[in-house]
C-alpha cells in the first residue's frame, strides 16, 4: 500500500531521491499494523474516536479518557490523527506550513494506538529540529515539545479531553 504523501516524484537527482526513498522506508518500518489501520481508518469507533481523537488500548489500560493530539504555530492549531501526519509546504499534507524553507515533505509525526507520538525527519533539505537539536534519527514525542522547521517554531500537545459525567437517573 503506497501512501501519497510519502512519493518522491518531486526530488530531483538521484542521491536526494534515494534519501528520501530511505527515511520513508524507515518511517513506513516504524508504523506498527494497528498504526497503519488508524491510518487507514479501519478501527472501529470503540478504538477511534474522531480523526483527532484516539482512546487508549494496548499497554495504556491504565490511562483514563480521551486524548487528542495537536501542534500549536502562534495562533495555528493543527490537529494530528492516529497514525502517520505528514508535515510539509505541499497542500496534501496533513499540517501544511506555507514557508519556503520548509520542504515538500519536510517530517511527519507518528501517532500509534498504545499513544506513543515519535517524530520522524522524511530527508527534508534544511533537517528537522527537536528541543533545539537535529534529529539524525526518529524520537520520541512528549507534550510540549518544540518542532522547528526551518524559522517556524509547532509546539506538540497531548489533551486529555474530559469524560462525560455519568448521569444521575
Amino acid at each position: 500500500m503506497s501512501d501519497p504523501r510519502l512519493h518522491s516524484l518531486h526530488l530531483e537527482g538521484l542521491p536526494r531521491r534515494d534519501t528520501f526513498r530511505s527515511a520513508r522506508e524507515k518511517l513506513q518500518a516504524a508504523c506498527g499494523s494497528q498504526t497503519l489501520a488508524g491510518s487507514a481508518r479501519v478501527l472501529d469507533d470503540e478504538n477511534l474516536g474522531t480523526s483527532t481523537l484516539a482512546a487508549p488500548v494496548g499497554g495504556a489500560s491504565g490511562l483514563v479518557g480521551r486524548f487528542t493530539f495537536y501542534l500549536k504555530d502562534g495562533t495555528n492549531v493543527y490537529p494530528l490523527r492516529l497514525g502517520m501526519n505528514s508535515v510539509g509546504r505541499l497542500p496534501d499534507n496533513d499540517v501544511v506550513v506555507r514557508d519556503e524553507c520548509v520542504s515538500r515533505r519536510h517530517c511527519a509525526v507518528l501517532i500509534h494506538s498504545d499513544l506513543r507520538c515519535e517524530l520522524h525527519d522524511v530527508a527534508s533539505k534544511n533537517g528537522t529540529l527537536l528541543n533545539g537539536k537535529k534529529i539524525p534519527q526518529p524520537q520520541k514525542l512528549q507534550s510540549g515539545d518544540q518542532i522547528t522547521l526551518c524559522n517556524r517554531r509547532l509546539t506538540f500537545h497531548i489533551a486529555e479531553v474530559p469524560s462525560e459525567p455519568a448521569a444521575v437517573g
